[in-house]
């Protein structure tokens, strides 16, 4: 049947209102649907016709891979991608997502070529508008980031909008951003064209079948259950879009999906007296919180407005997605400010109001990745409105990942596993993408936190921190505190401050920083993730020092500092372990590593009842002494001697501390400073942390939080997983060469990666860079993610930054490469190479100078001097 729907779709082109006639001819006739004998088995069962699952099924089948179902409950591109409205936009925040949507345009645009398929593909191009200087601000980051990989785009005055587009308003807009090679599509040409070639290609397609539920056995996938019998499979795709979340959660064995539906409105007009030509570019206007289209020479816009309407939350609604009910009154807001931005509408006869369901995420990013649940269970949902532009470009990453272990790019930001549980309440859900969903345009600048589905996870002190004048950002579910306002400062003021130049908290981390410096800080830090690795016999070691690079086999009561490395030596974590006993492992991992590292642990630990993984997260309290008086209050509190000479660095032991006992005291900091790590069972917390705070009055001890952390280890050149580090970067490429044993006497995963990568050089290095012509007041920051140029010619980003209180200057960290001149492909970094280099760092179009570091300057940070008298000279000698 689905054979001949395709030559139906291949020989009708040439009707505007192809698409409803050709969905209503596939499915022919409920008898013929109900006669289609399903195939026993196969390698790979998707679930889902539209754009996001025929791309999966289209780049499986491009790499190989033939004995694949793609099964569909009601008609192909019948769901969320019938009613997008077919703008495929590469402007996006994150390098991943510009990367996917790039992708998905070049895939798009030479469908029609391989598969005869009209696709409606125009490029038009889009241009984004501001009204404000902080959106042009934010335009303009965007803009760099878009050039250095390749994407033609140029930040415009409002006389050149005028000039691209002839109906819009000029007088509020001072600036905008064209990306010329933007394009409009039909997206259920696109996913019909995707299915054909999948079909072509071997996939067989199946409409009119719905998934039951998903068959697991001992945490693998083992087959489906659908309403015309089951399928045995060893792969499953959940592309269910608006059912994904039921979808999992139907399982024997549950999976963890968070995303939930909100009413899209966007409405359709008649064509203009001048009809609109084809090649009009896409407005986008996200102070108005709007985006206009040309359709068929009329308009087609929609926006995300501050109140959306989120539906289905009691759970499955309908088997293909319908137009809702048109509320003219909740659109209004959204129509005055397409009325303002082209007053000639006024005139013009609208047809049509849709109202059609968007999926949003719990962090704006769409969801991709293996189940951390169930081996063999992908996902590939939750697009925020953004399917078309990331559709082709996610389902080539999900192809790679089923068919070789991983993606071809770094996608940890939109990894399943970066999400817990605790994020699948539908409570939780509906609040959240109420904020979701306005944030599409509202203004993001950095270091902004959202405000529903707070205070899940707290530590025992967060009461007494709060009350002390902790303001609070989230990770991964836990509140962790950002820094501490002095009773003086006015908070209101703070939490309202929003800025891409310096912020209003400047001063208040600067207190923070020298106190750690020059007397003893505490931080709350209980959000790191904690595990107990335990066993009868040697299993516990065995196993670890296969997993980890460095060596394991060390006296009870060291801390080694060691990565997780996957097959090609990349960092699946990057972590701490202290030995406990002969036989018990105490690993500290960052906060949003829980599921992702548990995952990995149990994919890669043997069936053993005899070895024992607890997750021990909520089980301790973990303060953090930060400075050289540190020594003098653990003393005091457990009349023992802490000094170097009793309490080595990299050292763990428990002891007690006040009246508690038990606390396991580490000589580290995570930072670079001297202080200790206590991780204390949460009964003794408050009582823990009271001792310290009233014995380190005498020391000058106050609270302190992240953000003088981060100072703190980046002026240091410590680099975080998930800021800095990858599944991509090896310790090779991040001067952590020391953490790595080659000889220890095993193997260990990832060894042989690292061995050839040792021989044949690396083709990027982990940099530190000083900006020298920045001014703190007056210029822009650098946040993350700016170019790095070197000689004038692009060689990477930064992954992270802060401004250093003792060099009295901000601090890069980055990746620098070695891109040829001639073909642009990647060369060995040498650190002749790096010391060689003239640096600057790109902040939203405007460069300044940098000097690069291969290693921390150990000298510039025993006193505190003024930046003019600083000599940067490299202390490696090379």
């Amino acid at each position: 049947m689905f054979h001949r729907f395709l030559s139906i779709i291949r020989s009708q082109r040439t009707s505007p209102r192809w698409q409803n006639q050709c969905l209503a001819r596939s499915s022919a006739s409920a008898s013929e649907a109900h006669s289609v004998t399903l195939p026993a088995q196969a390698e790979v069962v998707i679930c889902g016709g539209g754009i996001t699952g025929t791309s999966v099924a289209y780049h499986l089948s491009k790499m190989g891979w033939k004995d694949i179902v793609l099964l569909e409950q009601g008609r192909l591109a019948a769901g969320s991608t019938r009613f997008c409205a077919g703008i495929l936009s590469t402007a996006r925040h994150l390098t991943i997502e510009q990367k996917m949507a790039d992708y998905s345009n070049k895939l798009y645009q030479q469908l029609e070529q391989e598969t005869g398929i009209q696709t409606g593909y125009v490029r038009t191009g889009s241009v984004f508008l501001a009204q404000t200087q902080d959106r042009l601000i934010s335009l303009k980051r965007i803009n760099s980031r878009l050039n250095v990989i390749g994407i033609p785009s140029e930040i415009i005055s409002p006389k050149k909008v005028a000039e691209l587009h002839p109906f819009l308003n000029m007088h509020d807009l001072v600036g905008a951003m064209h990306v010329p090679e933007d394009a409009v599509v039909s997206s259920a040409d696109v996913a019909l064209a995707l299915a054909s070639a999948a079909s072509q290609n071997g996939v067989q397609i199946y409409d009119r079948t719905s998934v039951l539920h998903v068959m697991v056995k001992k945490g693998q996938v083992t087959g489906v259950e659908t309403d015309k019998g089951q399928i045995e499979c060893r792969y499953f795709v959940n592309c269910a879009g608006q059912w994904a979340y039921e979808l999992g959660l139907s399982n024997e064995e549950p999976v963890s999906i968070p995303l939930h539906a909100c009413e899209h409105f966007y409405l359709l007009t008649r064509p203009l007296e001048t009809p609109l030509q084809n090649n009009t570019p896409t407005i986008v206007d996200p102070d108005g919180r709007i985006y206009i289209r040309n359709w068929q020479g009329g308009i087609l816009s929609g926006g995300f407005e501050k109140n959306p309407k989120p539906i289905f939350t009691e759970g499955k609604n309908q088997l293909e997605i319908q137009n809702l009910q048109e509320d003219w009154d909740h659109f209004e807001p959204l129509l005055s400010s397409l009325l303002r931005r082209m007053p000639e509408l006024e005139t013009l006869e609208i047809m049509k109001l849709v109202n059609c369901p968007e999926t949003f995420t719990p962090d704006m990013r769409c969801i991709m990745g293996e189940s951390p649940a169930v081996r063999g269970y992908f996902v590939l949902a939750g697009m925020n409105s953004a399917g078309l532009s990331f559709g082709g470009g996610a389902g080539k990453y999900l192809a790679e990942w089923i068919v070789n272990g991983y993606p071809s790019e770094n996608v940890w930001e939109l990894d399943l596993k970066r999400f817990g549980a605790l994020q699948s309440s539908r409570t939780f859900l509906r609040h959240r993408v109420m904020e979701v969903m306005p944030l599409i345009y509202d203004l993001k600048v950095p270091r902004w936190d959202f405000q529903t589905g707070r205070q899940l996870r707290t530590s025992p002190l967060y009461d007494r921190l709060d009350a002390q004048g902790a303001r609070w950002m989230e990770k991964h579910g836990f509140e962790r505190p950002k820094y501490f306002v002095p009773p003086d400062k006015d908070l209101l003021a703070l939490e309202q401050s929003k800025t891409f130049y310096k912020p209003d908290w400047f001063d208040i981390v600067e207190a923070e920083v020298k106190c750690c410096k020059e007397a003893v800080c505490v931080i709350d830090m209980s959000s790191f993730t904690k595990f107990e690795i335990t066993s009868t016999g040697d299993q516990a070691l065995d196993v670890l020092q296969f997993l980890f690079s460095n060596d394991l086999d060390v006296p009870v009561g060291h801390i080694v500092h060691t990565g997780m490395l996957n097959e090609t030596g990349g960092y699946e974590n990057d972590c701490s372990i202290a030995r406990l006993s002969k036989r018990s492992f105490f690993m500290i991992s960052p906060t949003d590593q829980q599921v992702h590292c548990w995952a990995w642990l149990r994919k890669h630990m043997p069936e053993d009842s005899s070895l024992v993984l607890e997750d021990v997260t909520w089980k301790y309290t973990a303060l953090n002494l930060i400075g050289p008086r540190a020594v003098d209050v653990l003393s005091e509190l457990s009349y023992a001697p802490m000094t170097p000479d009793h309490f080595p660095t990299l050292f763990c032991k428990e002891m007690s501390v006040g009246y508690a006992n038990g606390i396991r005291v580490m000589s580290m900091t995570h930072t670079g400073e001297p202080g200790f790590m206590l991780y204390i069972p949460i009964e003794y917390a408050l009582h823990v942390y009271n001792e310290v705070m009233n014995v380190g009055q005498k020391y000058g001890i106050r609270n302190s939080g992240y953000y003088a952390l981060r100072s703190l280890r980046i002026e240091k050149f410590f680099a975080f997983w998930g800021q800095d580090l990858n599944t991509l970067t090896t310790p090779l490429e991040c001067g952590r060469e020391s953490r790595v044993k080659l000889d220890k006497g095993m193997d260990f995963m990832g060894q042989d990666a690292l061995l050839q990568q040792k021989q044949n050089g690396v083709y990027k290095r982990f940099t530190m860079f000083i900006l020298e012509d920045h001014d703190t007041d007056l210029d822009l920051w650098p946040w993350w993610g700016e170019p790095i140029y070197r000689n004038g010619r692009y060689a990477g980003q930064t992954t992270s930054s802060a401004y250093s209180y003792s060099l009295e200057r901000h601090v890069c960290l980055g990746f620098v490469h070695n891109f040829s001149e001639d073909t642009g492909e990647e060369q060995v970094v040498t650190v002749d190479f790096i010391n060689r280099g003239e640096y600057e760092i790109d902040i939203a179009g405007c460069r300044f100078q940098a000097k690069a570091k291969l290693y921390p300057i150990a000298s510039l940070f025993t006193h505190k001097r003024r930046k003019d008298d600083v000599e940067l000279s490299d202390l490696h000698g090379k």
